[in-house]
């Protein structure tokens, strides 16, 4: 199968910037690829867009399985655009660890926000990256800050330790939970709590509305035993029925609060400026670990080296240590003069 032409990346970068959102999902598709091929011009696209980034409210939503993301982010993404803003939702959908496949239902689980003119929505597979996100998340955030979407809501796979990947990469973290509390809360892990900036326990509505109630009270409590991430801001504990879009005026209330608490305090644009620093470190241990397993002088000390540590008969840091060590090595040879 012949491999369709990679747009001109100035062409595409132009079309972005003036939010075709054809031409937003063609560049999404483009950063994403592993194609070598395919990364000069994905690094052109995002050097002229990068500069036009940053205008948004960044925003992770992460939750156990079964408690309402997608429909709390449709309700948060219509009220969100009746506010006069424009809503880009980087759903994550797990990936199979057999096939690699991954269902992307969000644009199903998201109809009604999926066909307004005002809101992009992007289902990308997990892969192999853990943290809830995806490799590129970051370069997708960036592609649709600069076509103009202010509002950028990030959905995980699921909650976890691992999940608090998404909060180096947002402004704000909002922890969705179920009613209930008591049992419920010593299976919630202390570092993801630690990092939430809001937390909403969902599904208030019906017969289960005194279970939230009693659930954002144990909640509350179990906050004011958790080291705040600003002394700026108390984190909050509401409920709310993303089903029937109660609570979510007021949960608005609180992102617009947030995020003017720490624009005014400075505290916003450092976060921004240290996550960037450790995506750049991220980026970089990605990158020579690729060129380490895509350099043909590499392939049969690779090969050799992972048979000795599979067999037992190399130690895995040893084994590092030497790979990288080869690695190193052959590149100063390979340098010009040496």
């Amino acid at each position: 199968m012949t491999r369709s032409a990679t747009p001109d990346p100035a062409e595409l970068a132009a079309l972005v910037r003036a939010g075709d959102r054809r031409a937003l999902a063609r560049a999404i598709t483009l950063v994403e690829s592993s194609h070598p091929a395919d990364q000069p011009h994905a690094n052109r696209l995002l050097a002229l867009l990068t500069p036009h980034a940053g205008r948004s409210i960044r925003i992770g939503v992460t939750g156990v399985p079964g408690v309402g993301k997608s429909t709390f982010i449709e309700a948060l993404g219509n009220h969100a655009i009746d506010q006069g803003h424009r809503v880009a939702v980087l759903a994550v959908d797990p990936s199979s660890a057999i096939s690699g496949g991954s269902i992307l239902g969000d644009k199903t689980r998201m109809e009604n926000l999926g066909r307004r003119l005002e809101a992009f929505i992007r289902p990308s597979p997990a892969g192999r990256t853990l943290g809830g996100v995806t490799r590129h998340t970051r370069e997708t955030l960036l592609l649709a800050e600069a076509a103009g979407f202010d509002v950028v809501l990030v959905e995980t796979v699921g909650v976890g330790q691992s999940e608090t990947a998404v909060a180096d990469m947002t402004d704000m973290f909002l922890l969705l939970l179920l009613p209930g509390g008591g049992d419920e809360l010593q299976g919630i892990k202390r570092g993801i709590m630690e990092r939430a900036d809001l937390v909403l326990v969902n599904k208030c509505d019906g017969d289960m509305a005194p279970a939230a109630a009693r659930a954002a009270a144990d909640y509350r409590n179990a906050l004011r035993f958790m080291q705040r991430r600003s002394a700026r801001w108390d984190v909050p504990v509401e409920t709310c029925s993303a089903r029937d879009a109660t609570g979510i005026a007021r949960v608005w209330d609180v992102i617009e609060r947030f995020r003017g608490t720490m624009t005014e305090s400075g505290e916003l644009a450092g976060h921004r400026a240290a996550q960037a620093r450790a995506w750049l470190w991220s980026e970089m241990a990605e990158t020579l670990i690729e060129s380490l397993q895509q350099d043909p002088a590499m392939q049969a000390r690779v090969t050799a080296i992972e048979s000795a540590v599979a067999a037992g008969t190399a130690a895995p840091r040893v084994a590092a240590h030497e790979l990288v060590g080869i690695f190193l090595g052959a590149r100063r040879n390979q340098s010009p003069g040496s």
